[in-house]
């Protein structure tokens, strides 16, 4: 295991657990090397995090979409951040091309809403941004991010409604909502298929 300086927090991982998917070309040859790192058979893995062996196995061979919450379980099994669990190597270009095919995604428990992880792994502690797509009445059910964090939904297709702590704001294409999104908050598709940027910022001092 990893030396108590170096180890990252576990938490920080909590503010992607939305009941979403992940998909991510590093995602599996990751769990994989922390596995053998820890000296960790799949069966002693399976045991420690609650993922079925099998289930596990194919995330290694990146043959299956394992939920956030599987990541999680995973990378508290490992002890490591779920952030460090999806980010790619160490070593990044300043200048670097991401595909659509490497790009990691998220999927919402329904299937409908889909988020493309377009911002930059390495600041997903305090800056995340993603290219949301959705099907008419898809619902993201989001868990509480950090206090004071904010969300900022700016819908370029179609029309979304954002639900939180009993009050609901729609949008539509070429309107921007902006919220606390340190309590739980609901988005749904409205009118779709449609399309929008959102971008979270970590601990924002705007809402202190």
């Amino acid at each position: 295991m990893q030396d108590q300086a170096e180890r990252p927090d576990r938490g920080r991982g909590r503010d992607l657990l939305t009941g979403a998917q992940a998909l991510s070309g590093q995602l599996g040859k990751t769990i994989q090397r922390l596995r053998k790192a820890y000296n960790l058979s799949l069966s002693e893995l399976a045991e420690q995090s609650g993922v079925a062996k099998s289930i596990i196995s194919q995330i290694e061979r990146n043959e299956t979409n394992p939920t956030l919450a599987t990541i999680w379980r995973l990378s508290q099994a490992l002890d490591v951040s779920i952030e460090r669990v999806l980010a790619a190597g160490d070593e990044e270009p300043f200048i670097e091309k991401t595909s659509r095919a490497d790009t990691p995604i998220l999927v919402s428990e329904d299937g409908k809403v889909r988020l493309a992880i377009i911002g930059w792994l390495k600041t997903i502690e305090w800056l995340q941004w993603y290219e949301v797509t959705a099907d008419l009445g898809g619902v993201l059910d989001s868990d509480p991010h950090q206090r004071g964090s904010v969300e900022s939904l700016s819908v370029a297709e179609g029309a979304f409604e954002v639900e939180i702590g009993g009050s609901v704001q729609r949008a539509r294409a070429g309107e921007t909502l902006r919220y606390r999104c340190d309590r739980p908050h609901l988005i749904r598709c409205t009118d779709g298929p449609a399309r929008a940027t959102m971008v979270v910022i970590m601990k924002a001092a705007v809402m202190e």
